[in-house]
């Protein structure tokens, strides 16, 4: 494979990502073949475990993985998704161990209603993504959407706010990350609670 991850290495992060894919998939945030994950194997060079592109998320194997370098292309194994490269630009950017990409409802809706970005304040899911629950104003950053990674790449570059692990691809859907895992698991539900409830209101309201 490569001198620094073998096989067991990438069959090992295989499972890992197959059964977080079967949680997001169960949720419906992963229709069909929708939807994406990564982990980071090694860092210099960078090299990043994808799914495999066209396979359903609900139904992934540890062997349903590509190793990917830095730019998104594959080092070993099939097809991954057309979007390993904003994965491993996502990674090199913020340093993350793991990327998550959902097609979610309440993304793509609240991508459409604020195009700016969402803002949210006095609540305390906010702890789930490291900020304070109060007194402070946290933007989840909304892109337009590119089927360039590249171009996708600079605007989520441009727009991320450190304060917040997450980026609203507009029509698309959500890109959330975390040091592991488990913490980009956890992000990506606490800002998918946020943005249902912020949905929610909004369609109280009218």
């Amino acid at each position: 494979m490569t001198a620094d991850i073998s096989q067991l290495d990438l069959d090992e992060a295989g499972a890992v990502l197959a059964a977080e894919s079967a949680r997001f998939a169960s949720f419906g945030w992963m229709r069909g073949t929708s939807g994406n994950l990564s982990v980071v194997l090694t860092r210099d060079p960078l090299r990043l475990a994808v799914t495999a592109s066209g396979h359903d998320k609900g139904e992934l194997t540890p062997a349903d993985v590509v190793l990917v370098d830095g730019q998104g292309a594959a080092v070993h194994g099939g097809k991954p998704s057309a979007e390993a490269e904003l994965h491993a630009r996502v990674a090199a950017l913020t340093g993350a161990g793991a990327v998550v990409h959902v097609h979610t409802v309440a993304s793509v809706a609240m991508g459409r209603r604020e195009p700016g970005g969402i803002v949210f304040k006095d609540l305390e899911m906010l702890k789930g993504v490291g900020q304070p629950a109060h007194d402070v104003e946290v933007t989840l950053p909304v892109i337009a959407n590119s089927q360039d990674m590249k171009v996708l790449g600079d605007r989520l570059e441009a727009a991320r706010d450190p304060r917040m692990p997450a980026v609203v691809v507009a029509g698309h859907g959500l890109y959330v990350w975390g040091d592991d895992p488990r913490q980009a698991r956890h992000h990506t539900e606490v800002v998918e609670w946020l943005l249902e409830l912020e949905l929610a209101q909004r369609q109280a309201l009218r």
